[in-house]
């Protein structure tokens, strides 16, 4: 994952071409690009495992999206792509591509195998600031998530950590737990 600081104003066209003339995904966190690798093998299998437990035991008028992104109203140009989103199924007949913050049930974020542990911190902080209800850190590093809850004042008030092979208690709306058990691992890296 890298950062790249760009002019104001520029921001969204920047990301929008590098997405276009390269595999990355682009996300705008505090007026930066920051730059993913697309979801392959391991991190794919991952999100997509997520996707259907998650989904299949959601409550009626909630859906998993793969492929949306959350905004604060405040920032322009800012915007975060995570691995998941929860939303209102409402939002597919938006014609906003930004869904708002406080009506998402749920972000998840799956680490890349080579991210630095600062980006998450970036990321966590943002989704805290632009109000996302609650934000699911998954670590196939290690084998360990944190889930995030209760945003107030820019951070967390909630945060609990667990290993795979635990299940994660989500708030309502969301299913009672969520099962991590087989989730794949990343090899060690040399």
């Amino acid at each position: 994952m890298a950062t790249t600081p760009v002019r104001p104003g520029a921001l969204r066209r920047a990301a929008e071409e590098i997405e276009r003339s390269t595999e990355l995904r682009v996300e705008i966190i505090g007026g930066a690009l920051l730059m993913s690798p697309p979801r392959r093998g391991k991190h794919a299998g991952t999100v997509r495992r997520l996707r259907e437990r998650i989904g299949s035991r959601l409550a009626g008028g909630l859906g998993v999206y793969e492929s949306a992104s959350v905004g604060p109203p405040d920032a322009e140009d800012d915007y975060a792509t995570p691995d998941l989103l929860a939303l209102p199924v409402e939002w597919e007949n938006n014609d906003a591509w930004l869904a708002e913050p406080r009506r998402t049930a749920l972000a998840v974020e799956v680490v890349p195998t080579l991210s630095p542990v600062s980006h998450l911190a970036t990321k966590t902080s943002w989704y805290a600031v632009a109000g996302v209800p609650t934000l699911l850190a998954l670590d196939p590093r290690n084998g360990s998530w944190t889930l995030y809850t209760h945003p107030r004042d820019g951070a967390y008030q909630g945060i609990l950590h667990g290993k795979y092979g635990e299940p994660v208690p989500l708030p309502a709306p969301l299913p009672a737990e969520l099962d991590t058990s087989g989730l794949p691992l990343y090899a060690p890296r040399s």
